[in-house]
């Protein structure tokens, strides 16, 4: 088992590592496509502007590797913006794009009274399928940590792996097919539910 945590200069790097490394799993920053060959798990994170991610995956070299890895069933994980990126593109960068490995844009959460934008701080997630095994050992709503304004809309309703209310909209937290795993909030800073999901995801 040989993790690599893609390093395209926006992610929240340190901590991903970290949660990775107290499960005692070999994990390693990358950031080139030919450090893909040892791999058996790849991550994506991000933080920030979705159209700032973008650019700066492009010009790492990695967004073709990645749909390759992808496209071959690997286990992948992306994590807040790197969850984003799987998507087609965002209202945030309307001239971005994304990988498209998902149909669907992210959104901007509706102004409410009262509500704070961004979603920050512990929310409960919904499974839309609790047999899935990125929910095992979990309780039926789990709690994970969440910082963010947007969030993808998925158009495919099967592959939504979990959906999180916040005022009175409803957006989905996650989506899974085969050995990929995206989730807007950051397992890596959601104490037990989120080591329990990156075991879920080593097991793949």
């Amino acid at each position: 088992m040989n993790v690599g945590i893609i390093d395209y200069g926006a992610g929240n790097l340190q901590s991903v590592l970290n949660a990775f490394h107290a499960l005692g799993a070999e994990a390693n920053l990358i950031t080139t496509p030919a450090e893909l060959a040892d791999l058996t798990h790849l991550v994506l994170p991000g933080q920030g502007e979705f159209g700032d991610c973008s650019r700066k995956l492009e010009a790492s070299g990695m967004t073709q590797p990645i749909k390759d890895w992808i496209a071959a069933d690997k286990p992948f994980l992306g994590i807040c913006v790197g969850y984003q990126l799987l998507f087609e593109g965002s209202e945030e960068s309307p001239a971005a794009k994304g990988l498209g490995i998902f149909k669907g844009k992210n959104v901007k959460f509706t102004a409410e009274a009262g509500l704070k934008i961004p979603h920050m701080g512990w929310n409960g997630v919904t499974p839309q399928n609790s047999n899935l095994s990125m929910w095992n050992g979990m309780s039926e709503e789990p709690y994970f940590y969440y910082v963010h304004s947007y969030f993808p809309q998925a158009e495919e309703a099967d592959c939504v792996a979990c959906v999180t209310t916040y005022g009175n909209q409803t957006f989905h937290g996650a989506v899974t097919r085969g050995n990929l795993i995206a989730t807007q909030f950051h397992p890596e800073k959601s104490q037990h539910a989120g080591l329990q999901l990156l075991k879920n995801f080593l097991a793949l």
